[in-house]
């Protein structure tokens, strides 16, 4: 008679190893970003200052982290709105303008393209850019919860925008990383890299190498995406309009 055999499996019993995570742009180490990251951190004259929302805080896909790695004046403030007491920088009531698209019953802002910097600030005081961070809905509530404060020093700015238009995902550009609601919006990211190319007098370089770092971004993201198939329920509709146009041919 054999001798029962006690011994466990140990790999099934144990559980799975935690992904190794890179110390400096906290990524898993096969999307690091490290050896794509400006260094040193690109200087700016602007001070940019972005508010976080605390659940993007926690998506892995956010860009924020990288971009305030890429930025040596770049500052995160991660809460649901922005008042006195956040940031020493804003309760100065510095120079500002906050970026977010046209919405109901707001004042029309400022294209970014028709930004006037000459009456925007004197010459020994830097201008602040101020960007929401979360989904389209809690970045909305952001801007509405925080405009009392900004309407004391900041103007609000938009980039080009179309709520008509359905926003594209990391299918359709190699600058997406999430499905975007409305065309025209941008990842916070690529939102401040437009900016800065129009408030910098080095902007078009500043852009270009934010934009670099984005599209690696998303090319390593997509890397571990498996492709996307058509829903069942648009399968289900495919299939009963080529059923119907067969009929019709037939009956012809």
């Amino acid at each position: 008679m054999e001798p029962t055999n006690h011994h466990h499996n140990s790999a099934a019993s144990s559980p799975p190893a935690r992904r190794s995570i890179c110390p400096n742009c906290t990524r898993p180490q096969p999307v690091c970003l490290c050896k794509f990251l400006p260094s040193p951190p690109i200087a700016t004259k602007t001070q940019i200052i972005i508010l976080q929302h605390p659940h993007e805080a926690q998506h892995k896909l956010s860009t924020t982290p990288i971009l305030t790695k890429c930025l040596l004046n770049a500052t995160t403030i991660v809460n649901r709105r922005l008042k006195p007491g956040l940031s020493d920088l804003l309760d100065r009531s510095p120079t500002a303008v906050y970026l977010f698209p046209p919405t109901p019953h707001s004042s029309p802002p400022i294209n970014i393209s028709e930004l006037d910097l000459t009456s925007s600030s004197s010459p020994d005081s830097n201008l602040v850019l101020i960007a929401f961070d979360g989904t389209w809905k809690h970045a909305k509530e952001m801007v509405r919860s925080s405009e009392e404060f900004l309407s004391r020093f900041a103007r609000r700015i938009c980039l080009d925008f179309d709520e008509s238009v359905d926003g594209g995902s990391i299918f359709d550009s190699e600058l997406i990383l999430r499905k975007e609601p409305h065309g025209g919006c941008v990842s916070t990211m690529e939102a401040v890299a437009r900016c800065l190319r129009v408030m910098e007098a080095d902007g078009a370089e500043i852009e270009v190498r934010l934009i670099g770092v984005l599209r690696e971004m998303v090319r390593l993201q997509a890397g571990f995406l498996k492709p996307m198939n058509p829903r069942p329920k648009l399968l289900k509709t495919k299939k009963k309009t080529k059923n119907k146009s067969e009929r019709e041919d037939e009956i012809r």
